[in-house]
């Protein structure tokens, strides 16, 4: 019998570990939740000090507290480190909260993220500054970008769509009030088009317009026409339709000054215009001519979005605009439109130039973490704005049949706006969605 209970003892403790290395490859998380994160809690506690202190993150103490330590505890006056205030897992890391004392600041924090990282055995650690003198480190104990699943709470609301998940677990949500126009760089095959479709397909369901300018024959965004109130395929079309957002961008503005308000949430619910988002599919379309008679199209079309850029923002107008590269040699108006996209979202990109135009002028820290995005992870980014800040971030696989699905589920949405009904795309009456059919048939003969 003793024999018998220790080969079940042995069993059981092989399966155990057996179901532990299984879990740490097909489900990170309950792993992490199982093993990673008490064990990183331990390690994290036990060296916090020490850690601090190899790392250069500890400074000396006052005064007064040096006088207390030498003259009433009788101990040996030490550096002091950041003070823990808060410790919470998560079910992809860990977050601490520091009091950071004087003489630190988070520029210090954040320059040692790569040691702390190594030193706690964690995937990366980032850094938030919460509140003057508090930062929060985000740990993350294992790499979320490798299968990416949004958060559960991460729902599209108001003007705020979740679009892609960061490095630290949290979602990227694309936050048109916060920043209301967007360049979105890469080149073929990286992520770029899913990442838009993951907008289209969160903004869908959003009491929005949607106006697509796909210069490449729609191939892109005619799949989308019957959420679109607008679609320009070609340059001459897009001219044109850019013309009509300026007009309505003026009337708007028209509006704004009737009621003494400097903003379209200031005016009332019931004469508030529908937000309008505008998605360019290739940028470099519509400032690329063959020929001496272009230039004045170009020079119209360029003039337009320029001005949509500087101030539609206020009359509740969005830019969303995409390209594999988009730089000066473009032609003139390219640097100062690009100059008006506050958001900005760099895949991978084919030359280091290519990421500089994207990020180089907002984060020049970015750049070089945008020049390291794996070919075989498609969807992967750099998203940085004008504050500086910057993260990677990886787009969940969107397909194009989810996106007309979800187009087709919420066509009903659609405003009504005259002056765009003349660019409406024509739908298909009765279109059908996108699945098997639920028509059982009938046989012809019994």
């Amino acid at each position: 019998m003793a024999d018998l209970s220790l080969y079940v003892e042995a069993a059981g403790a092989a399966s155990a570990a057996g179901g532990l290395g299984y879990a740490k490859v097909r489900a990170p998380r309950v792993y992490w939740s199982l093993v990673g994160l008490p064990v990183t809690w331990g390690r994290f506690t036990w060296s916090y000090q020490s850690t601090m202190d190899v790392c250069g993150l500890t400074v000396q103490p006052s005064g007064f507290r040096a006088f207390v330590t030498r003259n009433v505890a009788r101990r040996e006056v030490r550096q002091v480190a950041p003070k823990v205030r808060r410790v919470r897992g998560t079910s992809t890391g860990l977050r601490v909260t520091l009091r950071l004392p004087a003489g630190l600041e988070p520029a210090d924090i954040t320059a040692s993220t790569e040691r702390l990282r190594h030193a706690w055995g964690v995937h990366a650690v980032t850094v938030a500054e919460t509140k003057p003198g508090f930062v929060e480190l985000r740990m993350t104990g294992y790499d979320v970008l490798s299968r990416v699943r949004l958060p559960r709470k991460a729902r599209s609301s108001g003007l705020v769509v979740p679009v892609a998940l960061r490095d630290d677990g949290t979602a990227f949500v694309r936050d048109f009030r916060a920043v209301p126009h967007e360049l979105t760089l890469g080149s073929n095959q990286s992520g770029k088009s899913v990442f838009q479709r993951s907008l289209v397909k969160g903004l869908a369901s959003l009491p929005v317009a949607l106006v697509g300018i796909d210069c490449k024959r729609g191939v892109e965004q005619r799949a989308y026409a019957p959420r679109l109130s607008a679609l320009a395929t070609t340059p001459d079309e897009a001219a044109s339709l850019v013309d009509v957002l300026v007009t309505e961008m003026e009337s708007r503005f028209d509006l704004l000054a009737r009621h003494s308000v400097s903003d379209l949430w200031e005016l009332p619910a019931s004469d508030r215009p529908v937000p309008l988002v505008v998605l360019v599919d290739e940028i470099a379309e519509l400032f690329l001519i063959s020929s001496r008679k272009d230039e004045e199209r170009r020079e119209r079309l360029v003039t337009a979005l320029i001005r949509l850029a500087q101030m539609a923002r206020a009359v509740g107008i969005f830019l969303e605009i995409c390209g594999q590269r988009f730089g000066s040699e473009l032609g003139r108006g390219a640097t100062m439109l690009r100059a008006q996209l506050t958001g900005r979202v760099v895949h991978r990109v084919n030359d280091k130039q290519t990421a500089e135009m994207g990020l180089g002028d907002i984060a020049p820290d970015a750049v070089a973490a945008a020049g390291l995005i794996r070919a075989d992870r498609p969807g992967t980014a750099v998203a940085a704005d004008t504050s500086g800040g910057w993260s990677r971030i990886r787009t969940p696989h969107v397909s194009r049949a989810e996106v007309v699905a979800a187009c087709l589920r919420y066509a009903h949405l659609v405003p009504d706006l005259p002056g765009l009904e003349p660019f409406r795309p024509h739908v298909p009456a009765g279109a059908p969605l996108s699945g098997p059919s639920l028509v059982k048939p009938r046989p012809v003969a019994e």
